[in-house]
Formats: structure tokens, sequence, C-alpha cells
């Protein structure tokens, strides 16, 4: 399909529209995790919408000593991606165009959740990011907004924002994309030399092995709800040979509460071993949170969560995250 390369808000919405408009917006050095955004968009737009690609690197979202002029611009790379993936147009405005009079005076402040993880590591970042957003969401008039769940308190707070400013659009997660060996895609995994890459690593590994430990532990609760605590039941086991699987099994549903605990530890020795190798993996955080607000969660609680990581391998710092299930059998990949 042909792709049609926008500069201004006036090009976009002087094209006709007939069905939804789908938005995925990037700051460009787009890779396969874009294209999926893509693709989801152009599936949930239809043959008669249009899929609308943001190319912007914003300025307002990069703090001190952060790698603005850094950040790869790969525009044409971008459109053609962008275009393959089944987009109809790519919308690359300059700075000028999104903030006409300089640096804005007004901008959206992120709250208490923009304070936390990612926002104490980068003050200020997502008061930019929620800014750049909203006028981004008002440039392009979408239906439907896509965005990857890699950046978990990023979406977070774009539907946060949504909701309590009463945007009109609907805003959709889309699944992390993963390399082979497990990496999370992202623009700045390109700065990684091939050492700091295996150590790099360890992120999505400590991910894992906290979700496994989690997975571990609801079938073993699992197990223990099916079995009544009744001498009758426990010689019947006996007698089966399952007495070890219902001792286990007793053990855990007895034991007190600690799952939360037993997933941040199991995460946390996978990355204190990364500390140690060359390069080593320079930790800045790893929690355990409620996605609704990100704060930590505690050792009774049920519900949706989210692990979340970011550290820093030489130059690049990298982020990640899996979603968890608390409260319920098996957890979320």
């Amino acid at each position: 399909m042909t792709t049609t390369l926008l500069r201004t808000a006036g090009e976009l919405h002087a094209r006709a529209r007939t069905g939804r408009r789908a938005v995925v917006m990037t700051m460009g050095a787009l890779h396969e995790g874009h294209a999926t955004l893509v693709r989801t968009a152009r599936d949930i737009a239809g043959p008669e919408g249009e899929v609308v690609v943001t190319v912007f690197v914003n300025p307002l979202q990069f703090g001190a000593g952060e790698d603005l002029d850094r950040y790869p611009r790969t525009l044409d790379a971008d459109v053609e991606l962008a275009g393959r993936s089944g987009a109809d147009v790519v919308f690359a405005p300059s700075v000028d165009e999104v903030y006409p009079g300089g640096e804005p005076q007004v901008r959206v402040t992120a709250g208490p959740m923009g304070e936390r993880l990612e926002g104490a590591s980068r003050p200020g970042h997502f008061d930019g990011m929620l800014t750049v957003v909203a006028k981004l969401l008002h440039l392009t008039r979408p239906d439907v907004a896509l965005y990857g769940q890699k950046d978990a308190q990023q979406l977070a707070l774009i539907r946060r924002m949504v909701r309590d400013l009463n945007f009109g659009v609907e805003i959709v997660g889309v699944p992390t994309v993963r390399e082979e060996d497990g990496l999370a895609l992202s623009s700045r995994n390109r700065y990684l030399s091939d050492r700091e890459r295996r150590t790099a690593l360890a992120l999505s590994r400590a991910l894992f092995a906290g979700r496994d430990r989690h997975a571990a532990q609801e079938a073993l609760r699992a197990r223990a709800r099916e079995v009544p605590a009744t001498r009758a039941r426990a010689e019947a086991l006996s007698a089966l040979g399952e007495s070890r699987a219902a001792a286990d099994a007793h053990a855990v549903a007895t034991a007190a509460p600690g799952g939360p605990a037993a997933v941040r530890a199991a995460a946390r020795q996978v990355l204190d071993e990364a500390a140690r190798l060359d390069p080593p993996l320079r930790l800045d955080y790893l929690a355990l949170v409620d996605p609704s607000d990100f704060t930590e969660i505690g050792d009774d609680y049920t519900g949706e969560a989210v692990l979340a990581v970011a550290a820093r391998v030489g130059t690049t710092r990298l982020i990640d995250n899996i979603p968890l299930s608390f409260g319920t059998f098996g957890a979320a990949s």
C-alpha cells in the first residue's frame, strides 16, 4: 500500500475520513514492536478505516544528560516499515509544528503516579510525555490510540489522563514484543555492544524467574485447595503414594502469605548475579506494583500486578515488565 508522509496537522485534517482512525505514536527508529502496534491498529481500523503513525522525538520528555541528540532518527526507514505494516499515513511534524510558541507554558502534570519508578528516575519525564500525547491526540483526532505494554507506567498514565480529562478516544495496550532471546524490543537496543547485550538479557530473565516462581506457588496452592484437611483424605492419598504431594500442598496452603515477596526474591537473585558480570548490570529499580497507581503491592494483595525493572548496561538504560495475577491460579506472561 502507498503510505503518505505528512508534516502538518493541516494536511492531516484535510484528508477525507470514512471509517475509524487508529493512531500509533512513536519517536521513530521503528522496529518489529512498532510494526506489531501498526498491524494491530490496521485490524482495529479495518479496511475502511485509517491508520496514522506519528514520528516525533519529543524534547520535553528528555531530561538533562539524557540522549535527545543521540536518539536515532531514521525517517525514511520508518515510513517504509510503517507502510509494510499497514499504515496509511506517517505524520512527522517538526518541533515548531507541535510547539509553535516554543516550549509550552501550560503542561499536563502526571500527578503522584508520575513521580514513582520511571518518574523518580527521570524527573519531569512523564509531564513531558503526557503533554505531547495530549497535543498529538488533538492534532491527529483519532478514534483509538495504541501503545505498547513495555512502557507500562506510560500506558497507565495515558489511560488515567484520558479518563480524568475526558478525552474522547479509546486507548488500547498491545503486549510487549521480544526477540528470540527474550530481550524486549527497544530502539535503544542498537546502542548495546555484544557483551552489553548478553548482560542486558538479565532483565527479561529476572522477570521470567519471578513469573515462574509465582506460577509454581499458584500451582501448589491450587493443589492444596483440592486436598481437604481430613485424616481420611490424607490416609487415602498416602495409600495412593501421594502423601508427599499432599504434604507439600498442605504446607503451601497453610504457610503465611508470601507470594509477592517470593516473586521479588526470585527476580532479585538474577539481577544480583548480573551485577557481577563484565560489563555489570546497574539496577535502577525492581518493583512489583498495582497497575492502577504503580504503588508496591503487599503480601496479601489480590488482583492484577506488574513486575517492572529498569537498569543500565554501559551507557544504555533499559526497562521491561511483565503482568502477573495474584489470587487466581496461573500468571500472565
